[in-house]
Formats: structure tokens, sequence, C-alpha cells
């Protein structure tokens, strides 16, 4: 079990067979191509799909038992990989082997070098890309010329940098949830007449269980990104997911997970009793029409867990302006964007004071 411990919180992982994802017109590479769900040379337009491992097509990716969770030497990513750390931010990516990484995808530094090998957990499902990186830079000027605080000559002038097609690690959780719970509900009545007419909340006590299936619930394991950031391109479909092959990330960075197993079910916890406690009080509301909840108590068991050990598609890019490097993200199944982008100083004061002139009318007019 230490040994299982060790493993599931490291970063590395090692790589035990290759396989040939050679162009069979010219020899060159071949990378995963987001329009077809196929391989493509870009040096000479081959165009090859990706088998399906049985006649009836790819499956999706099977939940695992998270109660008899242990490490079974599943470290094989089916491709030969080398492992490269970044100095300045601490990014662990993974690169085929015979790539030649000389700056950091995360933050732009040169102080990368390879990493030795240290065995984790290979994934077990896909979600491919879907936006192809061309798409991902109509999204982001999209994007940015909806930001009214931004600057004009910023939404006219913000390219996007070379896009950086990236897998980064995440865990979902299923798992039956039976709550017990306490809590008081308050109801609203008028007393008083005239200018002494005011509010008063009656209290009552309530009890009860509440019963919910909880279905995928995302967990990043990565500790190296901005997971902020990643929140604003969220939701990923998960359900659409593929059993893995290393032909689906052929082409594109990988990140390992440094957020392991179990920390990754501790994150679920605290996500699911947030989840479970706003249903509760929405339910309660409902059931006695009250208008506050308060002093909420609850205990959740969870039965039945289980997990799955995904990769999910983000492009990568940043824009100058002024100086100034702003990073962004795109999802790379939705073409969601968020990130970060220059904020235009008398835009904000200008919609503050419009605000402040709205707000004086408004109580102009009650008066």
């Amino acid at each position: 079990m230490a040994e299982y411990e060790d493993v599931m919180n490291a970063k590395k992982v090692d790589t035990m067979k290759a396989t040939d994802r050679k162009c069979p017109q010219c020899g060159a590479t071949m990378d995963f191509d987001p329009s077809t769900g196929g391989l493509y040379c870009q040096y000479c337009g081959y165009r090859e799909e990706i088998k399906a491992e049985n006649t009836e097509g790819d499956t999706v990716a099977s939940e695992q038992d998270f109660a008899s969770a242990e490490f079974t030497g599943n470290c094989d990513w089916g491709v030969s990989q080398k492992t490269v750390t970044c100095k300045s931010c601490g990014a662990v990516s993974v690169y085929d082997a015979l790539e030649v990484a000389n700056e950091c995808p995360y933050c732009g530094s040169n102080q990368v070098m390879e990493a030795s090998d240290v065995k984790t957990l290979a994934p077990n499902g896909v979600v491919l890309f879907k936006i192809t990186a061309k798409e991902a830079g109509e999204r982001f000027t999209r994007w940015i010329s909806k930001k009214w605080f931004a600057p004009r000559e910023a939404k006219r002038s913000a390219k996007a940098d070379r896009f950086k097609g990236i897998y980064l690690p995440y865990w979902t959780f299923d798992a039956d949830t039976h709550t017990d719970y306490t809590a008081e509900y308050g109801i609203d009545r008028e007393e008083g007449e005239g200018d002494n007419r005011h509010t008063v909340t009656d209290w009552h006590r309530t009890s009860g269980s509440y019963d919910e299936f909880i279905d995928d619930a995302l967990v990043a394991g990565t500790g190296d990104q901005n997971v902020n950031m990643l929140k604003r391109v969220e939701p990923f479909d998960t359900k659409d997911n593929k059993s893995y092959k290393p032909e689906y990330m052929a082409g594109f960075l990988a990140e390992r997970y440094s957020i392991g197993l179990k920390d990754a079910w501790e994150k679920a916890k605290e996500f699911i009793k947030n989840r479970l406690r706003a249903a509760i009080e929405s339910n309660i509301r409902s059931r006695y029409n009250a208008d506050h909840v308060r002093n909420f108590s609850g205990n959740t068991a969870y039965s039945n867990i289980t997990y799955k050990y995904l990769m999910l598609p983000i492009w990568l890019s940043s824009f100058k302006y002024r100086d100034k490097t702003y990073q962004f993200v795109v999802n790379g199944q939705s073409g969601k964007v968020g990130g970060d982008y220059p904020v235009s100083g008398w835009r904000v004061a200008l919609a503050i004071l419009i605000a402040a002139v709205i707000i004086a009318l408004l109580y102009m007019l009650t008066q």
C-alpha cells in the first residue's frame, strides 16, 4: 500500500512499448486531427482513420472501483515518452521521445530539463479535441471583442500567439449518497400598520434524509495550471469520451497528474457536500414554502464509489498588449474561452459613474 501511495502522488510515468504513427507515404510522424477524428500527416496530407478495438466501435472509459483501487502496473501510455520539468514554474509535461522541448508551454521559460522516470498510472480515457487551432483563434477573437472593459486598441491588435494543444489530467467520481440532516426554515409575515409595518420571520425546526446519485464529479489532477482559469472554460462533456489510445493524443502535449486519486476524492467530497446542501435547502424551501433556511447540519454517507482518470483537451495561448503578456485557454471540446485581458481604467470609471447616476435617479423617483 505504501508503494501505491507513492505512485498515486507522483508526476512521472514510465512507458514500455512504442506505437508506430509513421505516415505510410512519406515516413513523417502523424498527428491527431480534431476536424476528422483521425490521424493526419501535415507534410504530405495523408489521412488515416483510427481503428476501433472491435466491430461495435470504440468503447468509453470504464468506471473503476474506488474501494479496491490499488497500483496494478497500468503505466503503459502505449508510446515512448519523455518527461520534461520546468525549473521556473514546476510544470511537468509529457512529450514523444523524439520531440525536443526547448521552452515550457505554460510560462514560456527555457529552463526545462528532462526528468527521471517514476511510474504513475496511465489514463483510462480521453475526451477528444473537437476544436482545431484555427477555430480556437476565431473563438478568441470573438471573445475579446465582447469584453467591454478591454481597451479598443487591445481588441483590434490582440493576436493569439501560437496555440499549444495540451491534454490535462482530471479525475471523475460517481457515488450514491445518503444524507441525514437537520435545519431551521423561516417563513416571513408582515406585522404592524403604516410606518410601523415590518417583517417578522417565524422559525421552525426540520430534519430528514436525502438521497442523490452523483455522476462524474470533476476534479483537476493538475497542480501546475491556473485552476481558476480552467474553471472558466468548464464544463466538459465527460460522457463523450473514448477508451484511451495513444493515437488520440498524437501531436499533443500531456501533463501528468500531481494530485493523486485519494487527494482528488477529498476535493470531490467538498464539491459534493456543497451541491447536496444546496439541493436539500432548495427542497426545504419548496416543501414548506419557506423564505429562509439556516443552521443546516448534514452527515453524508458514500457508497458504490467509482472513478475515471481522463485526459481533457485544452488549447493554451497568450497575447501581448503594451509589453504585457495575457494568458488564456480554450476548451478543446466546446470552444469556450477563458483568461485574462487588459482593462481600461476610464471605461471602469465610466461604468461606475453611469451606475451611480442610475441609482440616484431611481432614488429620486421613489421619493
